[in-house]
């Protein structure tokens, strides 16, 4: 009995703590001790409710919650609707589509999507795209290079660029990944010959374009000569290339012009408002060399209405843009604070960037310089066809045989390669 009065001593002694009741073990038999009495009850326990936390004790019910170190919001798992009587409803997402959100959320981290299933990977892309995680400066960038090694084309097949040099100079690490582009538009861009867009495009990467549109980019001969020189001597590049438009390019001349012959397959050509010297000495060289057929007529290949952005990061893109027309909006801001300061010539007046306008006053000036491949249908052929006598073609073509033996009789020591396009072909 000592032992049960020392318990019930310590049981009715002041204490913070709710023991709750206590249970001794005495020979084979459970007792509880019960504390009003200060005895011991035989026999099984009643059992009564217990009380883990005090009255005044709450819990917050968090789910997905992220790690405070990031401080990013995130859906929880339920989805709220509200029933036509205007009470509201709860449902628990699919496990599914928890998972796609969690991956997403750490696309970055994924080390390779080689042998996913396409179905699948769409939606996680679409899903990384919907919390923008493809505008990120270097994450963005890690994630996307994932996608398009593993999906190429899917991701994006068509890139119109047209009139966009801020996305192209803030996202150009980004456009360089894309890879099995099919049509890519950088019309408008004032590029030059040396920017690192243009080498990119004499990668094996971008070998699948078969439309390229570089009207009004500043180019030269020299840009030229560096873009077709994998072509001309190691028949790489942009040997697959169909549509190709240099117009609004004054710097271009005959020598330029040369470059393009490399391209066999070509089946329509713009040289619009280039500098060229002898323009029938040109057309000629390009109806024999080419088999185009020069037209009178504007070519529906050239209205920039055929290249579009196309696949997956379609969205992507406008993102890139709507992000760099914030970053201008400031500017857009001070222009009547600008104006007025110019008006009292307290400063000095900068001429503002004019738009590209694909109808130029350039190309009426030096007139339509388009050609087509009258054999092939896939080409848009334009509103009146020129219309070409066969025993004319057939005695071109004899005497472009005939020029083509004396050329390769008078210019077999220039065969080897000179020391310009050595100097190319070590920088690829």
């Amino acid at each position: 009995q000592n032992w049960t009065r020392g318990m019930s001593y310590c049981l009715h002694s002041e204490s913070h703590l709710d023991t709750g009741p206590i249970y001794v073990r005495e020979n084979g038999k459970l007792h509880m001790v019960n504390q009003g009495a200060g005895g011991i009850q035989n026999g099984t326990p009643k059992t009564r409710p217990f009380r883990l936390f005090s009255r005044g004790f709450s819990v917050e019910l968090c789910m997905n919650r992220e790690d405070d170190r990031a401080r990013r919001q995130r859906t929880d798992h339920f989805i709220f609707t509200y029933t036509k009587e205007g009470n509201l409803r709860y449902s628990a997402k699919s496990l599914f589509s928890l998972v796609l959100g969690y991956i997403s959320d750490n696309v970055d981290h994924i080390d390779s999507l080689i042998g996913f299933p396409e179905q699948i990977a769409e939606k996680l892309f679409s899903a990384a795209e919907a919390r923008q995680k493809f505008t990120e400066p270097v994450t963005g960038l890690r994630a996307l290079q994932k996608f398009t090694e593993a999906y190429g084309s899917l991701v994006l097949c068509s890139l119109c660029l047209r009139n966009r040099y801020l996305v192209i100079s803030e996202k150009l690490e980004e456009i360089k990944s894309f890879r099995e582009l099919t049509c890519l538009d950088l019309s408008c861009c004032k590029l030059g010959d040396e920017h690192e867009l243009l080498e990119h495009l004499t990668k094996e990467a971008l070998s699948s374009v078969k439309r390229l549109l570089l009207k009004d980019n500043s180019l030269s001969d020299a840009g030229l000569r560096r873009m077709t020189a994998p072509v001309r001597v190691l028949k790489k590049g942009l040997e697959n290339l169909l549509v190709l438009d240099l117009s609004c390019n004054p710097k271009i001349t005959d020598v330029g012009i040369g470059y393009l012959l490399s391209f066999k397959k070509l089946n329509c050509l713009d040289i619009s408002g280039t500098g060229l010297k002898d323009v029938n000495a040109v057309i000629k060289r390009i109806q024999m060399q080419l088999g185009l057929v020069h037209s009178k007529v504007p070519l529906k290949e050239f209205d920039h209405s055929n290249c579009k952005t196309e696949g997956w990061a379609e969205q992507t893109v406008l993102q890139w843009e709507q992000a760099v027309m914030e970053a201008i909006k400031p500017q857009d801001d001070l222009r009547s604070r600008t104006a007025a300061l110019r008006f009292y010539g307290k400063t000095r007046r900068i001429e503002e960037v004019v738009k590209c306008n694909l109808v130029n006053t350039e190309t009426k000036a030096s007139g339509n310089l388009q050609f087509y491949k009258e054999k092939v249908q896939n080409c848009h052929l334009p509103l009146k066809k020129e219309v070409v006598g066969s025993h004319e073609l057939r005695n071109s073509k004899k005497r472009a045989l005939a020029e083509q033996e004396k050329e390769r009789t008078s210019k077999q020591k220039h065969l080897c390669l000179t020391v310009e396009d050595w100097d190319l072909l070590n920088t690829y």
